[in-house]
């Protein structure tokens, strides 16, 4: 893997950073942008072309949603798992939404798995469906829930049973009933046809099932209490997952990602669909974050799951739409097969002698290190890598919108003498992370201290010799509003008078590079992310060759081309 060096690039004294403000795009500036809205003088001045200390600062903007890292469409929103795997891949791979609708169309998700899930349910068993219920794209589809239902009546299924968690993250936050009242009416009219499908419990993705990086295991006991438990004694009853929403709306703070746990009873009170031995579970979700620690749920053996009380742990037949995590091999068994992702940036940087170093708080930090490494969890090389997780706050971000941005700068400035190493890669997840809220004022502190952390890092690598590459893996704060036909905000209970978006946007990001030698480089105009009719501009993909330039070297061929030449 000894990469050629690139002809009139030279590598820098110092590191080449690949700084990730997650969640920034660039939006009109609106008064419901956050970004432009925020007192932000250190980006504005990058953006404009002037680095620290008089240093070049080249400015541009990349696609970032979409076909442009994987997606299905130019409609599909970016999000930081697809973002993350076009950053550290530098070439553009089918991604989960992609591939699963590649399998659904050839019929392959019936494979050996999907036989396996039914054979018990010839002898009576049901079948479980787990999953995010919305048309959000990045976690799920609610199309996929619907072509399992149907696949395994197909199959010879009786008894299904479908466990709904509320989005309100990647669509409207108070869109629930538009999702959960067509399933209802879908669900009645299969049982007209005999057979015994219902929702069975729920969720809001944010309080139930969906935790990730082992940040709030207790989500996941409240997911485990309502899917698998059907604990009606200290769970909410409802009669029906729109009764549930209903209930809920009554609070009129209250949103989607937010609700608390439910089960679904009959009318004598029970539990409708409790997960029990010889049954089958399938989650749905294709995105692997927040599929991993339920899971492990459900496959860990007694003694070796420590995380919270199971109570009781039914034998079940579990699967996964992809597998989540493939060095530990969760789930053991899945549908599709995950992008297969070798070679990536991070890998080529240690087997050339390099050292790289990531960092960001436990929100991101799968993302600089799992899928900035091809979904790859483990390092390249033990000696030559460090990665260090900055604990999150427990809290709600609106209530915190500084996050731990502060502490990702002190690990920064540290390793910048002690550990040394040629290439960085930090996120800062206040854009996207408070973004998801919707509150426009924690939206603009977040940026505001993403700002002051660039003020004091970017002067600091550069003064070490280095370079920085400045930009985002998708866009989400840029537009804190949903807006109508005629591009104004929709009426809504924020403070400022509009209904609050909270999922993330299409719109290109940022990039900035800056630092010792730039002066010496200029913007590559034809790069392009592919050959594709719908491809006008670069993309967050050539940010691959880019680094590996930066760095002193040449590019694979089949890499994506960089955004920077060497002038003339």
């Amino acid at each position: 893997m000894k990469l050629s060096p690139k002809p009139g690039f030279t590598k820098p004294s110092g590191p080449v950073a690949l700084i990730i403000m997650d969640g920034v795009g660039q939006a009109p500036d609106t008064a419901w942008n956050a970004v432009t809205q925020s007192r932000t003088p250190f980006l504005d001045k990058l953006m404009s072309g002037e680095g620290p200390d008089g240093a070049t600062a080249l400015f541009t903007e990349l696609d970032a949603s979409g076909k442009s890292v994987g997606l299905p469409t130019m409609g599909d929103m970016g999000n930081s798992e697809v973002g993350h795997n076009a950053l550290g891949a530098g070439r553009v791979f089918d991604q989960g939404a992609k591939l699963v609708n590649k399998a659904f169309s050839s019929g392959d998700f019936k494979s050996d798995v999907w036989k396996w899930l039914m054979e018990p349910l010839t002898d009576g068993a049901t079948l479980h469906l787990l999953g995010l219920y919305s048309d959000g794209n990045v976690h799920a589809h609610v199309n996929h829930v619907f072509q399992l239902i149907d696949g395994a009546i197909d199959d010879g299924a009786k008894r299904i049973r479908v466990h709904v968690l509320a989005d309100g993250r990647d669509v409207s936050e108070r869109s629930a009933l538009d999702y959960f009242g067509p399933l209802e009416k879908r669900l009645e009219a299969i049982r007209e046809s005999g057979v015994d499908v219902r929702v069975a419990s729920g969720g809001g993705r944010m309080v139930c099932t969906m935790d990730r990086y082992e940040a709030d295991w207790g989500m996941v006991e409240r997911g485990w209490a309502a899917h698998c438990l059907g604990d009606t004694e200290n769970i909410q009853t409802f009669s029906s997952s729109v009764d549930a929403v209903q209930g809920f709306y009554k609070d009129e703070k209250m949103t989607d990602q937010y609700f608390p746990p439910f089960v679904v009873v009959d009318d004598n009170g029970d539990a409708v669909g409790p997960i029990q031995d010889n049954d089958s579970v399938l989650f749905w979700n294709f995105r692997g974050d927040r599929a991993i620690e339920i899971s492990t749920a459900f496959e860990a053996e007694e003694g070796e799951f420590t995380h919270f009380d199971r109570k009781r742990v039914p034998k079940v037949r579990y699967a996964g739409m992809m597998q989540y995590d493939g060095d530990a091999g969760i789930p053991k068994r899945f549908l599709v097969s995950s992008p297969q992702i070798e070679r990536t940036v991070a890998e080529y940087v240690v087997k050339n002698g390099m050292k790289r170093f990531s960092v960001s708080e436990t929100q991101k930090y799968g993302h600089v290190t799992y899928f900035y490494n091809g979904n790859r969890a483990a390092k390249f090389d033990e000696n030559m890598e460090k990665y260090t997780c900055v604990p999150s706050y427990k809290q709600r971000e609106q209530t915190r919108p500084w996050m731990k941005a502060a502490e990702i700068s002190d690990e920064i400035v540290k390793d910048l003498d002690e550990f040394k190493p040629d290439l960085m890669v930090v996120n800062y997840a206040n854009g996207d992370m408070v973004g998801h809220t919707g509150h426009m004022i924690a939206a603009r502190m977040a940026m505001e201290c993403v700002d002051l952390c660039l003020a004091r890092v970017i002067p600091e690598i550069i003064s070490r010799g280095g370079v920085v590459v400045l930009t985002a893996d998708h866009g989400n704060c840029d537009i804190m509003a949903e807006c109508g036909k005629d591009g104004n905000p929709k009426p809504g209970s924020q403070p400022e008078g509009w209904r609050a978006k909270v999922s993330h946007t299409k719109q290109q990001v940022p990039c900035v590079v800056t630092g010792n030698g730039i002066e010496n480089y200029e913007l590559n105009e034809s790069a392009r992310w592919g050959d594709d009719p719908d491809c006008k501009a670069a993309g967050i993909a050539n940010l691959g060759a880019t680094v590996l330039n930066l760095l002193g070297l040449e590019e694979p061929s089949d890499f994506l081309p960089s955004i920077l030449k060497a002038k003339a």
